[in-house]
């Protein structure tokens, strides 16, 4: 009963590194070129603050299905009821669109 398998193994005579060479393509110099020094972190970019504005109107415990707003843009001055919205724009009661990247301010009534 001691019949074991044979199995062919190969010999190897070389060193194996697996893993410890990597080659990255992309190039350090690059990345320092775009790369400005910020003077002052606490710095928040417009939208960000306004998309900030939206998300607490649209999540408040008053907002049920339309707030009242104020919304200043480039161009003009909206006084209305916001519905809805998606990634790029404000939907209105009154079925306009507002784009979102163009409010300067925007405050609940």
């Amino acid at each position: 009963m001691n019949n074991k398998p044979k199995v062919f193994q190969n010999k190897i005579d070389k060193k194996i590194n697996t893993n410890n060479n990597i080659y990255y393509s992309n190039n350090d110099k690059d990345k320092t070129a775009d790369k400005k020094p910020i003077k002052n972190k606490e710095i928040i970019p417009n939208s960000t603050k306004i998309r900030k504005k939206i998300n607490e109107i649209f999540t408040s415990r008053n907002y049920i299905y339309k707030a009242n707003v104020e919304i200043k843009t480039k161009d003009n001055t909206y006084v209305t009821k916001i519905i809805g919205r998606n990634k790029s724009h404000l939907i209105t009661m009154d079925n306009k669109t507002i784009l979102i990247d163009d409010i300067i301010d925007i405050e609940k009534k």
